[in-house]
């Protein structure tokens, strides 16, 4: 394998290993920005060495025994860890004498699972709901400053300042890593939600890249999801969640065409779908509503995509119960973003003109100035209306503000569609 081959290599298990490692890290050196800097000096060991001695057969536990050692190193030099080096120090030792360190299997908590210890400890109240996103999607979800900055509509430094602050202010406060129980839990529980979708909504739609999906990022924020169900299995919005997820999940199969581009949901082949999933997701929303969690945030995103899911045909879609769901949504957590959601939804029921009504509502709201989707929206509209330069200009807009290279390529689709149809039509 060439250098190059092999740096390919590594980034590709680094994205799988990184959020594991972190956390297994945390778990042992109580400090979450510590645990990030052992994994990142981890990583720069295996950029130089596995050029030249090849892939170890098991690189996620080659990655997490360099980790430890400079753990070691580090806590043995440092006077701030002192008093604690003969503790930690007999313990990462007793790891490494692990054949293969299992992360999971050294946790002592009723949940048994590190990454999700890690998403309650960086969702700490001593954070600002902001400070607890922009961690917990940087060390869980492996997002880049850069993909955070645009889930949450803020500048890049802003994301970039909120970390490093978090970090620091976890680290004052001596926050344990654990997964708290009782009230303290249910406090953190929203943050904790909120935190696993974002992971999962990056996975569906990449924010940036050739990648269309980052489908091991949804995978995993399934998994917590489920595990979450499990620990807390009254909790409707945490049903709802799964059950929201699961749906979504289903379309993977029909999302992108034969070369990896991007297939939208209604041109999507419905027999692809996974209905598996479809049936694990509606039974999990119908647990919700039995809960009395009908008209919880994600309970009612999950009955939106249960009625894509249950429409045979794209010309099926109950387009009035889904505008009516919106218009719950709105009222009970309106953002600009679910505003834009609405407003597709309302054109799908009553047609472009009430869409364009909405999306034209929200060209002057600055967290979108910068969002491709309003343009990219207004764009279909003002094709369906026949206004065929507007919607040119609105998607070759919409092209040039997104990162994703599949949705560029659609979007100039778009684009030289509308320019074909205003010749045409002159």
């Amino acid at each position: 394998m060439t250098a190059p081959d092999t740096h390919s290599t590594i980034e590709a298990i680094w994205r799988i290993e990184a959020a594991r490692l972190i956390a297994g890290l945390a778990r042992v050196v109580r400090d979450v920005g510590l645990a990030e800097e052992l994994a990142q000096d981890a990583l720069v060991s295996a950029l130089e060495r596995w050029p030249q001695t090849g892939v170890p057969e098991k690189p996620g536990a080659w990655l997490m025994a360099t980790a430890r050692n400079r753990a070691i190193d580090r806590i043995r030099r440092n006077k701030v860890f002192a008093q604690k080096q003969g503790e930690i120090t007999l313990e990462i030792e007793g790891q490494l004498e692990m054949a293969v360190p299992d992360i999971d299997a050294a946790l002592d908590d009723d949940v048994g699972d590190n990454l999700l210890s890690l998403i309650f400890t960086a969702c700490h109240p001593v954070l600002s709901t902001e400070a607890r996103l922009a961690l917990t999607l940087r060390l869980v979800g492996g997002l880049t400053t850069e993909e955070i900055a645009r889930a949450f509509l803020v500048p890049e430094p802003t994301v970039s300042q909120r970390i490093v602050r978090a970090k620091r202010a976890l680290a004052e406060a001596r926050v344990p890593f654990e997964v708290p129980r009782g009230a303290e839990r249910a406090a953190r529980l929203s943050s904790v939600l909120q935190v696993i979708y974002l992971i999962f909504n990056e996975g569906y739609t990449a924010t940036a890249g050739d990648d269309w999906m980052r489908p091991q990022l949804c995978e995993e924020a399934m998994r917590l999801g489920r595990v979450l169900a499990g620990l807390v299995p009254r909790e409707p919005e945490v049903h709802g969640l799964v059950a929201l997820m699961e749906i979504q999940a289903s379309r993977f199969g029909a999302r992108t065409g034969p070369s990896g581009e991007p297939v939208l949901l209604l041109d999507q082949d419905r027999g692809r779908w996974d209905h598996l999933l479809i049936r694990r997701g509606l039974a999990g929303l119908a647990r919700a509503e039995a809960l009395g969690g009908a008209n919880g945030l994600y309970a009612l995103q999950a009955a939106i995509a249960a009625c894509h899911a249950r429409a045979r045909t794209a010309d099926a879609t109950d387009w009035s119960r889904i505008a009516a769901l919106y218009d719950a949504l709105a009222q009970l957590a309106g953002s600009p973003v679910v505003e834009l959601n609405r407003a597709v939804a309302h054109a799908m029921a009553f047609g472009p003109a009430a869409g364009l009504a909405l999306a034209d509502a929200l060209v002057g709201e600055p967290t979108l100035k910068a969002y491709h989707l309003l343009p990219g929206v207004r764009g279909d509209f003002l094709f369906k209306l026949g206004r065929f330069d507007e919607a040119q200009a609105a998607f070759e807009r919409a092209a040039s503000l997104t990162r994703n290279a599949r949705e560029r390529d659609v979007l100039l689709g778009r684009a030289a569609e509308s320019a074909a149809g205003m010749a045409k039509a002159g």
